[in-house]
């Protein structure tokens, strides 16, 4: 089993800059792809951004140019910097991660999931 902690959630204004942070432990060799999610009150929960193990990159277009996504294997830590910050970006951020080599971006396809952290933006 791998457990996903987030961190790094809070209230910033509008035009301001966050970085969440999720620490995998247990089984974490069986990690390859880490990623992070979002869901806003009354909608699904949307694909941000995923890395893999080695470094490649994916985002969701409308996040790219804004968000970074970034890992440090050593300590088992996936990071998300988000710049340039919208209200629309208030939501709650979920931390992800599956065993396999392939970008997904369906939350279906993650084998393990954090409990989120709140990311609030206002204007």
């Amino acid at each position: 089993q791998v457990q996903l902690v987030e961190s790094g959630g809070g209230l910033v204004q509008a035009g301001g800059s966050l970085r969440l942070a999720c620490t995998a432990s247990g089984h974490t060799f069986s990690i390859n792809v880490m990623g992070w999610f979002r869901q806003a009150p009354g909608k699904e929960r949307e694909f941000v951004a995923a890395i893999t193990r080695a470094g490649s990159t994916n985002y969701a277009d409308s996040k790219k140019g804004r968000f970074t996504i970034s890992r440090d294997n050593a300590k088992n830590t996936v990071y998300l910097q988000m710049n340039s910050l919208k209200p629309e970006d208030t939501a709650v951020y979920y931390c992800a991660a599956r065993g396999g080599s392939n970008f997904y971006i369906a939350a279906y396809k993650y084998d393990y999931w954090g409990q989120g952290t709140q990311v609030t933006v206002s204007s």
